[in-house]
Parts: structure tokens; sequence; C-alpha cells
């Protein structure tokens, strides 16, 4: 379905205006407001959707009306992600529709689940020719919307694809899936002349021994990548990049969690060493299985640490994990962490964006 030439199209960003980016919304409305109100997104702000808006997350097509009544107000672009391209079920292969089929029934949540339920019908009920047909006669706004979304938005100064561009070939000859689905984009990337913005691949990904979420701001090859984890991580958050208005001002961000505030009351230095187990690299042995934590062994590095029991996915001596680390975050008293998890060890918090372990007392806020 993706592999027809890209739709490129070009944006004039006035210098005045200040410019959003949010990548990888994946359907979590919540999380989308509650980084536009930390932002104080209004008045003549702009707001580009670099991808992955859809899927995953509970709210698919309450995040699709929202974007598309910012887009029809002015005050949003949107780019497709790969999660995005909904649209071409329409003229999807036998073999397209049997993956599609499989989807569905695997992840039962997304657009047309959310549509489905709308329209009080089962996707997987009957001929899915006829669920296409009623999807198709009922929401015709919504798939022209998506239909007529460009894979890379250009300005004066900066690329929006949501995930990656090959710097050695030009944006028209790129095809729509070089656009969308480009893992691990950074280990690869070339230069760029213009600031390249992309989502995509959870920058937490990005960093062996701890589990960051802010934004990477690579200025050598001048690309920001900026898929904070929402939905995908269970301390991930969502990222709101502010374009600088002129080249002598710096990239910001504002980070949306929903996790409760607290103020550390001592201090604690950092961990001598951590690791961080996560997403594709997750099988581990289990050496000591506890109530609450559980001795493993990672399987690839042969790295031990004490992981929440929870978090473990089989009851099997080997199995994949959660995402997890062991690092000891270093902190002040007094300062503001987010709390994820509290345990009768201590607490996993995030700080300025970091995950990571505190192992005294929290003043509630």
């Amino acid at each position: 379905m993706f592999d027809r030439p890209a739709k490129i199209e070009y944006l004039s960003l006035a210098p005045e205006r200040r410019v959003l980016v949010v990548a990888d919304v994946h359907g979590n409305l919540p999380y989308l407001r509650g980084v536009l109100e930390l932002a104080s997104f209004g008045g003549d702000d702009l707001v580009i959707f670099d991808g992955d808006f859809l899927e995953k997350g509970p709210q698919s097509l309450e995040t699709l009306r929202f974007v598309m009544a910012l887009c029809a107000e002015g005050r949003a672009w949107a780019v497709c992600g790969n999660c995005d391209g909904w649209a071409d079920i329409f003229s999807m292969s036998a073999r397209e529709e049997a993956q599609t089929l499989h989807y569905l029934s695997w992840r039962r949540c997304g657009l047309v689940w959310d549509m489905c339920r709308e329209l009080g019908i089962d996707p997987l009920e009957g001929d899915f020719a006829a669920v296409k047909a009623a999807l198709r006669g009922a929401f015709a706004d919504e798939w022209a919307f998506l239909a007529a979304l460009p894979h890379a938005i250009e300005s004066e100064r900066f690329l929006f694809a949501h995930a990656g561009v090959h710097a050695d070939k030009p944006l028209a000859a790129h095809t729509a899936a070089e656009l969308i689905k480009y893992d691990d984009f950074l280990g690869s990337a070339g230069r760029f002349d213009k600031w390249l913005i992309v989502g995509h691949w959870p920058v937490m990904l990005y960093h062996e021994n701890i589990v960051d979420a802010n934004p990477i701001v690579d200025r050598e090859r001048r690309i920001v990548s900026i898929d904070g984890g929402c939905v995908l991580k269970d301390d991930g958050q969502l990222n709101a990049l502010v374009l600088p208005r002129t080249e002598d001002e710096d990239f910001s961000f504002f980070a949306y969690d929903p996790f409760p505030k607290a103020r550390v009351k001592s201090d604690q230095k950092e961990g001598e060493h951590s690791y961080y187990i996560r997403w594709g690299d997750s099988e581990v042995r289990v050496l000591r299985r506890g109530e609450e934590f559980s001795l493993c062994r990672h399987l690839r590095t042969g790295y031990e640490m004490e992981i929440l029991t929870k978090y473990l996915f089989t009851d099997g001596e080997i199995t994949g994990c959660n995402d997890c680390t062991d690092y000891v975050l270093p902190l002040r008293a007094g300062d503001e962490v987010h709390v994820v998890e509290r345990t009768s060890r201590g607490y996993l918090v995030k700080h300025r964006g970091v995950s990571g372990w505190y192992f005294g007392e929290l003043e509630e806020l």
C-alpha cells in the first residue's frame, strides 16, 4: 500500500508564529490535550502532527476528529505515519485484507474498532466487504482527511517526516514507505541541509543504560527525534517540540505524562552502573522469582537485575519482560519527580524525562 510515490506538501512558516511538533500520539487524546495545555497552545500557534496520531491507544477516532478540527481551523497540519494509512483499506489486495483482519483480531482497538463500535457492528463478524461499505458511508469526512495526508512536509528551514528520510535522495523521489517506516533512523541517518523532525522510533531505544524520553537533538546531522513513547512505554511521555524561530534560537520542548508529582526529601547519588532492558531485546532468565521482585539475567548481555515480577510476561524460567531498568537517579532534596511505581523497596520515578529509582522518602504534591 505504501510503495507508491510519496506525497509532499510545502508549508511557509512565518518567523513570528510559534510552531509545535507532536509525533506518535497513538490515539491517546488525554496526553495530547495535556501537552497542548502545558504548552499554552492558543492564539496564532501552529501544531504539526508528525505522524502516528492513530492506533494502539484507546481513542483513535476521537483523536482523529480532534486533529481534523485543528487542521480545519488552520491551526494544524498533519503528516501520515505508518499507523495512519487507513484510507487504503478500500483498495487493498486480498493478501493485505487478510493481514488487516489478522491485525484487527490481534489488537482490538484502533480506528476501525472505534468506528465499528460507534455503528454497533463487529468488524470480524460477517462479510468484511459489507463492514467496509458501512464504514465508508458513515465516515466520509474522516476517510477524505486521511486520504489527503502528505507523507512529508517541507518548509523554508525544516522537513517533517514521520520516520526518516534518505539523505542521499531528493525528498520528492521517495516512496511513501521510505518516509513512514524507517526503524532505528538515527542509527544510519545521514546529514541534512534543513532540520529534519521525525518520530516513529521511541527515543529511549537509542540509550543503552538509562531510560530517557526527552527529544534527541543531533546538531551535527540536523535531526530531531521526538517520540517519547506515549502509549508504547508505561513510563512514556508525549513531547511537543518548539521550533526555533531564528537560527540563533535553540529547540525547546514540553512533555506531558499523567503520573502524580512528588518531591524527594533527601539527596541520592547516581548508581555506579545500570542497564535498560527494552522492547526487541527483552528475554531474561529468571534466577529467583519473588512475589514483588524477581532476580533475572538478561540473556543477550548476561546482566543481572531485580525486576518487578509483574513485568515478566510468563511464568517460565525464560521469558520476555516489560521495559525495565535498575538505574538509580541522581537527585537533590526538593527535586520534583513523577511517580511511576511505588514498591516496598522504593519508587520508580521520572525526573526531567529520565526514569530511575529513588530509595528515600517522598513529599506528595
